[in-house]
């Protein structure tokens, strides 16, 4: 063996998500239009754009249960809902997915189970979400928001290599979405990439990268600090729409040009 090839460099880790030139269209109505985006492992991706701009549509496509009308997505170097992909990504939808007749323990378990979770596994999960006191009670007998994280519970006790999160902190109080931030943090610190979705501006500053949607459209792939330069406002709510109105702005000159 050559001293070359002793010391040659490791393969690079693939990207945790790419997506080439990704359309999706749902019946006559295009949703998303083209996509160009990277997101690299161990990173916190925020999805970021009001209601309506697809932002469930691309979680879905990323994680393989949304057909896609042309391009491409890959996720942690497979094509996007590829087999093997099953245990290396966890997906929480905004509706909760757990059985409301089964205490938080057994939710957990039972999903864990699927992973050869241990219970160490699963204690571990409940008390990311901050649950531990409600374990042995029915999901059924939940608050709203405590109902929510169970389904948070049963994705973490994976420990999935990509955590998809569609919208994950809508009702809860301010210190429980601070403390699920603060886990979000350590899980990527630890090497989980995570894409999280979000309507709530004041969120992005927790996010390594940005994806700014509109009307299925990416505005912009961009850090917290870009986003605000690019914006001209510390105000990252107000930097996005100077963003958007910029973007509207573009278009119509385009259509202007084009008539």
């Amino acid at each position: 063996m050559s001293h070359t090839a002793r010391h040659a460099a490791p393969p690079a880790a693939p990207a945790a998500i790419s997506a080439t030139g990704l359309h999706v269209a749902l019946g006559r109505t295009k949703v998303l239009h083209g996509l160009d985006f990277t997101v690299e492992p161990g990173r916190i991706a925020g999805l970021l754009g009001p209601s309506g701009s697809g932002k469930t549509t691309l979680m879905r496509a990323v994680v393989g249960v949304q057909r896609i009308t042309q391009g491409s997505v890959t996720v942690l170097g497979l094509p996007a809902g590829s087999a093997p992909l099953r245990r290396d990504v966890g997906y929480v939808t905004q509706g909760a997915s757990v059985y409301g007749d089964l205490s938080v323990e057994a939710n957990v378990r039972y999903f864990g189970a699927m992973h050869h979770a241990t219970a160490a596994d699963v204690a571990e999960a409940i008390a990311a979400v901050g649950l531990q006191g409600f374990a042995r009670q029915k999901a059924a007998d939940l608050s709203g928001g405590q109902f929510s994280r169970v389904s948070l519970a049963c994705a973490l006790v994976a420990h999935p290599k990509l955590l998809v999160l569609d919208e994950p902190t809508v009702g809860l109080d301010p210190v429980l979405r601070a403390e699920l931030w603060e886990r979000f943090a350590a899980m990527a610190a630890a090497g989980t990439t995570l894409l999280v979705s979000s309507h709530v501006m004041e969120e992005a500053s927790h996010c390594s990268s940005l994806l700014l949607l509109r009307e299925g459209l990416l505005l912009a792939q961009l850090t917290p600090a870009e986003l605000a330069e690019r914006g001209g406002s510390e105000d990252l709510e107000r930097a996005f729409l100077t963003i958007i109105k910029a973007a509207e702005r573009g278009q119509q000159e385009s259509q202007a040009a084009a008539s």
